[in-house]
């Protein structure tokens, strides 16, 4: 079981994933309280996040589950490319405005909160990494971090990334991230900003 490099013609089947994955998600649900809304929209983030920013950026990987299809993605951000530029947010507004409609201003709320946490040192920034929830415990996710840490290590580059679901923590500490603090969304749940010193 091995990640490869995304491309532009995964996008979709990487974003349906993603949006499975996150299904329920603390802050997702937060963000878009209705399931029903979150189910039929919530892909579109992913795919807006992927195709206007991370995918240019190189550090967008996958793995197939047994069928072929996408079973697990990951978006990851070389050192000093985390921020997005003005013309990504701009490129990236209408999928937004359409993902989270009247809620579009808890997703401002939350990305804020997560930039005002964010260190400055360069590092590989974890920004997203999910499983289809149909193939959960079966490695899928652990090709990913193996993928991107060992490439770290390679570079001696710390890594850096927002646990926002308190049950995954012990996982990413297995890879050596360790918890550096808590980002509370007013009136929602609280992130876990994670770092993974350099090796």
């Amino acid at each position: 079981m091995q990640a490869r490099p995304a491309n532009r013609a995964d996008v979709s089947a990487l974003s349906a994933t993603l949006g499975r994955a996150f299904f329920e998600d603390p802050v997702m649900a937060w963000m878009l309280p209705d399931a029903d809304v979150r189910r039929r929209r919530l892909h579109k983030l992913f795919e807006a996040m992927t195709r206007h920013h991370h995918l240019s950026r190189g550090g967008v990987e996958v793995v197939l589950d047994d069928d072929g299809g996408i079973g697990a993605a990951a978006l990851w951000d070389p050192p000093g490319q985390w921020r997005h530029t003005s013309a990504e947010e701009l490129r990236a507004l209408p999928a937004m405005l359409l993902t989270f409609g009247r809620s579009v201003r808890r997703g401002m709320v939350a990305d804020d909160a997560m930039k005002a946490a964010h260190p400055e040192e360069p590092h590989w920034y974890l920004a997203v990494i999910g499983s289809d929830p149909s193939v959960r415990g079966k490695g899928l996710g652990n090709a990913l971090m193996r993928s991107r840490l060992d490439r770290c290590d390679a570079e001696h580059a710390p890594a850096y990334l927002e646990s926002s679901n308190p049950d995954n923590i012990p996982y990413y500490q297995r890879f050596g991230f360790e918890v550096t603090g808590e980002i509370r969304l007013p009136g929602g749940p609280a992130l876990w900003p994670m770092w993974r010193a350099a090796r």
